[in-house]
């Protein structure tokens, strides 16, 4: 018996199965999507800001009056300012002393003192130590004895050989006997000079007994002890001299700048060159430029240059590493603005300068040149002066109308739409006004809850917002002091001032949340 189960055969009461055409697979199909369309429309109508509508149509569009277009855009400005400029050379260098010296006995000896101290400073000619000088005394001692020894035998011979000349005039000695003695006087006279410089080899040895300093500067660690014996093969020596006053650092220099640092070098101007930290942060010590090397390395396309330095504070240690800032020359009455006020285009360098009066910006060609960490000379296309755009500037485009930080809500830009912003239109904008807390003048109206809900949200503004709000405008003395004098007025609760310090939020939030024109 089969153990499968069979579906059983439909019966009479069974309805048959219906099958869907391609049409309504098709019209299914679309009516899913508009549905899906449909809910994602509604889902972008919901959570869309409500800004994006009132920027269109508001007072503060483009143009005012409503008409529909971009906002004006907050920027930071900057004024093009006339300065002398330094234009600065940094490398890495090293330091290197002028002289460094191994001490070594020049006699063999024991050493008998000890006379300096490990990292002492010492001059030339200091004395340093003392070899056992007895032995050398005696050496000298026969030296002199056998100089006056042959120098007795000298003087005999002269004596003798004068005595034999006046025979030979008398005719009663042969001239062989003179030209003998002639000859011996000449002997001892070489034996005599022998023995002199014998006696002064020996009193050099002497002398050689007390090791003195060769050059001034700092002595390293001591490589002997009083009782050892010393000799000139002695590979560690007594010890090592350091000059360190007046020190080197030696840097290199890309091989572009070395036609300028010779023209410059060969006008007899000199150079300042600092030695700073590792940090960047501390000057260590400030030198003049010293001289050029021959050559241009070819592994790395630079030219090594020296700086000498003073070092009367010991600042700079030998073989540290240091960062160098070479003044090369400094650019007097020269057009600079900040960094970020230049940008590149397609056709080259260029800046928005601001129009004051129509609160709009101009783009302008401009030719830049050296540059600073913060500041870069604009050589041509600029005058001292004007205002450039520093901050926002990505968004902007010629002709754009923009909004500083420092102007008013009911200035320029908010006067286009024909209106004064809520809360500014009662209270006067000087140096006393009603505070928020105070009741309303005879005859006006109270505020109305929509009034008051402003005040009542209203959050003071930190001191880090504070700051950033006085360091935008820090370049532009009047807008700077407008900003200072609304944060005394919203301090005192000035209803006006609070008002203006929450449009300007606002309009932050959504200059914010606007895509970048």
């Amino acid at each position: 018996m089969d153990s499968k189960l069979e579906a059983p055969p439909p019966g009479p009461d069974t309805p048959p199965r219906k099958h869907l055409s391609r049409r309504a697979i098709f019209i299914g199909s679309v009516i899913a999507v508009l549905v899906l369309a449909g809910i994602g429309w509604l889902a972008w109508h919901l959570t869309r800001p409500a800004s994006d509508t009132a920027s269109a149509t508001g007072p503060g569009a483009p143009g005012g009056g409503g008409r529909r277009g971009a906002p004006a855009t907050t920027v930071g400005v900057a004024t093009a300012e006339k300065t002398s400029i330094p234009i600065l050379l940094d490398a890495l260098g090293t330091v290197t002393p002028q002289a460094t010296v191994r001490v070594r006995p020049q006699v063999t000896g024991v050493m008998q003192k000890v006379l300096f101290k490990e990292g002492q400073m010492v001059k030339a000619g200091e004395l340093m130590a003392i070899i056992d000088p007895r032995q050398f005394e005696l050496a000298l001692q026969q030296a002199s004895g056998q100089r006056q020894r042959d120098e007795a035998q000298l003087d005999s011979a002269r004596v003798t050989l004068q005595r034999f000349r006046t025979l030979l005039g008398q005719d009663s000695i042969a001239r062989q006997e003179v030209d003998s003695q002639a000859a011996l006087v000449k002997q001892l006279e070489g034996t005599v000079v022998i023995d002199k410089a014998n006696e002064g080899a020996a009193r050099l040895n002497l002398g050689y007994t007390r090791v003195v300093a060769p050059v001034s500067g700092r002595v390293g660690l001591r490589a002997v002890d009083i009782g050892n014996v010393v000799s000139p093969s002695d590979a560690n020596g007594i010890a090592l001299i350091t000059q360190v006053m007046p020190i080197d650092v030696v840097f290199s220099i890309p091989q572009d700048q070395v036609g300028e640092l010779q023209q410059t070098a060969a006008s007899g101007a000199q150079m300042r060159v600092s030695a700073l930290d590792r940090t960047r942060a501390t000057v260590l010590d400030t030198g003049v430029f010293a001289s050029l090397d021959n050559q241009v390395d070819t592994t790395t396309g630079t030219v090594k240059a020296k700086a000498r330095f003073a070092n009367s504070k010991l600042a700079l240690f030998p073989s540290q590493f240091v960062n160098v800032q070479l003044l090369v020359r400094t650019i007097e009455n020269a057009v600079v603005v900040p960094v970020t006020a230049v940008r590149l285009g397609a056709s080259g360098d260029y800046v928005y300068v601001l129009n004051a009066a129509e609160r709009t910006v101009s783009l302008r060609p401009v030719k830049r040149g050296p540059a600073t960490v913060d500041k870069i000379v604009i050589s041509s296309g600029l005058a001292a002066g004007e205002r450039v755009i520093t901050e926002g500037a990505d968004r902007l485009k010629d002709g754009a109308r923009v909004v500083l930080p420092g102007d008013a809500p009911g200035g320029a830009g908010a006067r286009q739409g024909g209106r004064r912003p809520q809360g500014a239109a009662s209270a006067p904008r000087g140096d006393t006004a009603t505070p928020a807390s105070a009741a309303p003048a005879a005859g006006a109206s109270a505020p109305g809850p929509a009034a008051q809900a402003p005040a009542a949200a209203f959050e003071a503004p930190t001191a880090q917002q504070r700051q950033r709000f006085l360091d935008q405008v820090k370049d532009d003395p009047e807008a700077l002091a407008r900003r200072k004098t609304l944060l005394e007025q919203i301090d005192r609760g000035d209803a006006a001032a609070i008002a203006r310090w929450q449009q300007i939020r606002e309009r932050r939030r959504q200059g914010s949340a606007a895509p970048a024109q």
